[in-house]
């Protein structure tokens, strides 16, 4: 270990980062690289947000915290759990999300498009309806609500306990009025009505390329 006796936020960041190159943990669940990965546990413990200002590197962590932060980096590497599943929280289009073992962590290059309203294949001031199929978390339909402030969006998944977090994004987001979840089997239940956008990030690897990856993804769900 880089500190045997870590006692502030940044000896804490780096005896993580040590234990977690020291046993090959594996990135790619929200976060791509050791030091983001350690320092949204420890900022989870302390109940900072990851905006904080870089000056709480140096605050020093009561023996409580220390115990809770060693316990979710023993957590992270033993169980090989994403931190993201661990502190229940990920981001996507600089957006807060909850998350749990019921969604697969949010993680797209399609946030980009939505961030930049589609451009240039839409005319944002056109867009009155969205369709996000396998919505999963909910993280792309609530990112595109943002975006289209003058849209509305419906969001589908075949997943009773993926909806059931999406739901609980939406409340966070208060955004109950504006996107609308839908349990259905693809296209089966969607309202029959134009959509003007229509987005998807379903799951895409089989279970043998699934077997071979790393173990953090097989805390995802099939």
């Amino acid at each position: 270990m880089s500190q045997l006796n870590p006692e502030t936020v940044e000896d804490f960041i780096e005896y993580g980062m040590k234990a977690c190159e020291e046993a090959e943990v594996f990135l790619g669940h929200g976060t791509d690289s050791m030091w983001d990965e350690v320092l949204v546990l420890v900022l989870h413990v302390l109940n900072l947000p990851i905006t904080s200002d870089r000056n709480i590197l140096q605050n020093t962590l009561t023996h409580e915290q220390k115990e809770a932060v060693l316990a979710l980096i023993k957590r992270r590497i033993n169980e090989r759990i994403p931190a993201c599943y661990l502190i229940n929280e990920s981001w996507f289009c600089g957006l807060s999300f909850y998350v749990d073992e019921r969604v697969i962590i949010p993680r797209s290059p399609i946030a980009e498009c939505i961030e930049h309203g589609f451009a240039p294949w839409i005319d944002p001031a056109k867009v009155a309806n969205i369709l996000d199929v396998c919505t999963g978390s909910g993280c792309m339909a609530i990112a595109s609500a943002y975006a289209f402030e003058e849209a509305h969006v419906d969001a589908i998944d075949i997943s009773e306990e993926a909806l059931a977090v999406a739901e609980i994004n939406v409340d966070k987001h208060s955004l109950n009025e504006r996107v609308t979840l839908i349990q259905s089997d693809l296209l089966s239940k969607v309202p029959n009505k134009k959509y003007d956008v229509i987005m998807s990030n379903p799951p895409y690897v089989s279970d043998a390329e699934m077997s071979e990856l790393p173990g953090e993804f097989l805390h995802e769900p099939d």
